[in-house]
């Protein structure tokens, strides 16, 4: 379950499952994927990383019999290096995890990728992409939060567009093969222009699940041709 190389330039839509209907997640996800989704993004938080709780490895385990997807979970928990082999036994495909909640980034990142998957770095709004500065070659993205995690339905930070550029620069001058990822506010108004900036993952909640019609909310989110 990989995003092929020569997919690298399309556009990719993440729905959250943090907005779905929790009461029938095996159909949400489902239809998300029949509705053309790219992979599908789960919201993990523990409380204290972030002002509320979601869940863990046994409800994605649960769900991945009914999927195909790539399962992109993001770890919004404290020493999130703890429990990476769970959500990976679990059918995790991609882990983000925040430069914010682990004093070992380093070490939770080689841990992802010994398990044999993508590894990512998520950051909220207020921190400096400076961090990646030594671990950017370890990563096979980069999750850039443009609302403060925990919850869904917030408003877009438009001040981060900036750091999506200075991003995306820096990863064009290394000449890495990273993708930008982008989570918080997106909508069929947002979405445009963190495309602009140089997102090429955009994960939506309410824009997606909070339609009727999943097919037509996520056609919304991609840039006209």
């Amino acid at each position: 379950m990989t995003i092929q190389q020569n997919n690298r330039n399309k556009i990719l839509i993440a729905p959250s499952l943090l907005s779905a209907d929790f009461s029938r997640l095996a159909e949400e996800v489902i239809a998300i994927e029949k509705a053309g989704a790219d992979m599908l993004h789960l919201d993990v938080m523990d409380g204290v990383f972030v002002p509320n709780i979601t869940f863990g490895p046994l409800i994605i385990s649960s769900l991945r019999p009914y999927s195909k997807l790539i399962f992109d979970v993001h770890l919004m928990i404290e020493s999130p290096e703890r429990y990476i082999k769970d959500f990976a036994e679990a059918g995790a495909d991609w882990i983000s995890i925040h430069a914010e909640a682990t004093i070992h980034l380093h070490r939770a990142i080689w841990k992802i990728k010994e398990l044999d998957k993508k590894a990512g770095i998520a950051l909220n709004p207020h921190t400096s992409i400076n961090v990646l500065k030594y671990l950017l070659e370890d990563l096979d993205y980069v999750l850039i939060m443009t609302v403060n995690p925990g919850f869904g339905g917030q408003n877009f930070i438009k001040s981060c567009l900036k750091k999506i550029k200075d991003l995306k620069d820096l990863i064009e001058e290394k000449n890495l093969p990273i993708l930008i990822q982008v989570d918080g506010g997106i909508n069929s108004k947002t979405a445009p222009l963190v495309i602009e900036a140089g997102a090429q993952i955009l994960v939506a909640g309410t824009a997606i699940f909070g339609e009727k019609d999943y097919v037509k909310a996520i056609e919304a989110l991609k840039p006209s041709t």
